[in-house]
Order: C-alpha cells, then sequence, then structure tokens
C-alpha cells in the first residue's frame, strides 16, 4: 500500500508499505479521505514542534475516515462495506488516567502520526489501516466521506467546549479563526451559545468564520479598536476559546472577558506573557484542552444528523500523489482553511 511519509523537514514521501494482517476484534480500512492537521504541518515545515522532534521515518495523519474492506474475528456491529470515521485517539485504559476517565491524558497513548515515543506511532495517511472495531464510528447515508474526516478536529472542539461548561445563553469569543477556531464556533453555536464574535488577521479566514455562524468578525489587524470597544464595564464575554496561540490575542481577549469569565486555550504556540493582574482582578479561569475522547462519537453523530455542517471550511482536496502540494496548500492561511487527501 501506498503512505505518506515524513523523513524530515521538507522531507515527505510517497512510499510503499507493507498492509498489515487484521486480528481479532479488528478491521481493515481502505482509507479514503485525511484532514492535513495543524501538527502534520509542523512535522512538515519544522520537524516536530517544541520538544517534540521526528527521529525515524513516520506515517502521517490522524483525521481519516473510508470504507471498511475486511472484519478480523470477534468484531460486531460492523460489516465489510461500512463508511467510517476512525478515532485516532488509542488510550490504554489501564494507566492511572484513564481509570480516572481522562483517556485523553493516558501516559501509553498510540496516538495516530505521534512522534512523541520511539517507536513513533504511525499515522493513518496510507491507502489501508487495520484498526480496532471500537474506532470505527459509521457514517450515516448521505454524509461524504470528506465530512466525516472532520470528526476527529471537530471533536477537539467539543472537548474544549465540555471543558468550558454550559454556554447556553453565554457571549463567546473566538481568537484565530483557523479550522479549530471556525469549528469551535460549531461546536460552540450547536452547545447554545447566544452570541459569537470572532477575530483573525486575514479576511478571507473570517469570511469562513461568518459562514459557519459567527454574528460578527473583526480584523483584528485592521480595526483594533472593534475589539477593544467590548472591553467597557468590565469586559463584555463570558467565554473566551483562544486558537491562535498567539500572544496579543491572548491579552487583547482577556480584556475583553467578563469578571468570572472563561479562557478556554486551545492553540499551541510557545512561551508567552500572560496579564496576571488582570486574570487576577477579574478572578478569570485559564484552562487548557487536550484532544478528546469521548467526543469523538459525538462529534461523529453531530455531522451525521446534520446538526452542524462543515463542509463550507474544506477548501481543497488533493489526490495522494500530490501530498506534498497538499501540505504546501494548507499551511499558507490566504489560501486554504481544510485541505485533505483523496486515497481513493
Amino acid at each position: 500500500m501506498k503512505s505518506v511519509v515524513i523523513h524530515a523537514a521538507k522531507d515527505l514521501r510517497i512510499e510503499d508499505r507493507a498492509a498489515e494482517a487484521v486480528g481479532p476484534g479488528q478491521v481493515e480500512i481502505a482509507i479514503q479521505a485525511g484532514g492535513v492537521c495543524g501538527s502534520d504541518l509542523h512535522y512538515y515545515n519544522h520537524g516536530g514542534f517544541g520538544a517534540i522532534r521526528l527521529r525515524e521515518p513516520m506515517i502521517l495523519g490522524h483525521e481519516i475516515a473510508g470504507t471498511i474492506s475486511a472484519l478480523g474475528s470477534r468484531v460486531s456491529g460492523l460489516s465489510v462495506g461500512d463508511r467510517v470515521a476512525v478515532s485516532p485517539s488509542r488510550p490504554c485504559n489501564a494507566c492511572e488516567y484513564c481509570l480516572r476517565g481522562l483517556q485523553n491524558h493516558c501516559t501509553h497513548m498510540r496516538f495516530y502520526g505521534s512522534a512523541m515515543p520511539v517507536p513513533h506511532i504511525q499515522g493513518g495517511f496510507r491507502q489501508l489501516l487495520v484498526a480496532d472495531g471500537w474506532q470505527c464510528h459509521k457514517v450515516a447515508d448521505g454524509v461524504s466521506i470528506n465530512e466525516a474526516a472532520f470528526a476527529e478536529p471537530f471533536a477537539v472542539t467539543l472537548h474544549a467546549v465540555k471543558r468550558a461548561g454550559a454556554l447556553i445563553g453565554k457571549r463567546v469569543l473566538v481568537t484565530g479563526c483557523g479550522p479549530i477556531g471556525t469549528l469551535a464556533i460549531l461546536a460552540a453555536r450547536a452547545h447554545g451559545a447566544q452570541e459569537i464574535v470572532a477575530t483573525d488577521v486575514i479576511d478571507s479566514v473570517l469570511e469562513k468564520a461568518r459562514v459557519v455562524g459567527a454574528e460578527r468578525t473583526i480584523n483584528v489587524a485592521e480595526r483594533p479598536q472593534d475589539l477593544s470597544a467590548y472591553s467597557t464595564g468590565k469586559g463584555s464575554f463570558d467565554v473566551m476559546f483562544e486558537a491562535s496561540g498567539n500572544e496579543r490575542a491572548l491579552r487583547a481577549g482577556i480584556e475583553t472577558l467578563r469578571p468570572r469569565g472563561i479562557l478556554m486555550q486551545l492553540g499551541l504556540g510557545g512561551d508567552v506573557s500572560v496579564p496576571l493582574n488582570m486574570i487576577v482582578s477579574k478572578e478569570i479561569d485559564m484552562r487548557g484542552s487536550f484532544r478528546f475522547h469521548e467526543e469523538f462519537a459525538l462529534a461523529v453523530d453531530l455531522i451525521n444528523r446534520r446538526v452542524v455542517n462543515v463542509m463550507p471550511l474544506l477548501t481543497d482536496i488533493f489526490p495522494l500523489e500530490q501530498a506534498v502540494l497538499a501540505f504546501e496548500t494548507a499551511g499558507d492561511r490566504t489560501r486554504a482553511m481544510k485541505v485533505q487527501l483523496s486515497f481513493a
């Protein structure tokens, strides 16, 4: 089978890899769609992120969906021909954190396309993938395989919404409107947010934010005063989803939070300076959000039932053979929102 393999920064290759055997409780999936994620881009552009570095060739990809092509023994509820979204999160369910219901913090996590452990955990950008049956969630008739491949990043934002708490009637700010920020808008809208304001520095990105449900968008590079207006009276927003990882966005957003507002940090970046005096005086709750677990099933369900429409975020589909072009396109925010590879 053909696979998309990263060897070092800017060294992405299409390679033949041996297909795996299907064991008990497992299924073979013919992967059809795979979304290029921000972490994939970090491996492609920089050879890793933070302390996590590539130390051996690794198949990339974890936003994947396809059709079951073979079944192992002891698999129930699935059949050959079923279209499925595949959860890339494979906790051990035996460590301290798994037993506490915190599977996203599993100490032995086997998350597809991750260079954290050695050997690296090989990813899902391959023509054939063998997965455990419980990782597979059926895709409804009429839902495209490309929509199904959005389940993973959407689950990330659903976990952030869970961490933020009830949003019914709340005023929400989203800073950074890449794929995660825009999906956070969809998640917040589905959970009852009363008003959503979104910020970014690129107009074409902000247009996507409006399409998926933001009442107002602000280009903070051109009109920072429009966001500052929300700082009057000790602030306007109950919850802030920070998806840019940018210090200026973080600071400007905190100024607009009401006392006892919630800062939900999704965006990754380097070390940043935080206005501690404002955090203290406003009694702001700072919360991180990392991956997901049970939210993957909810993501598939919401997509299946058309509660959310993710398709406005899909800007490009490239064949497997054009993986390098796909990654270059995905890394240009002025050209693309979500880029997917086709393995069919």
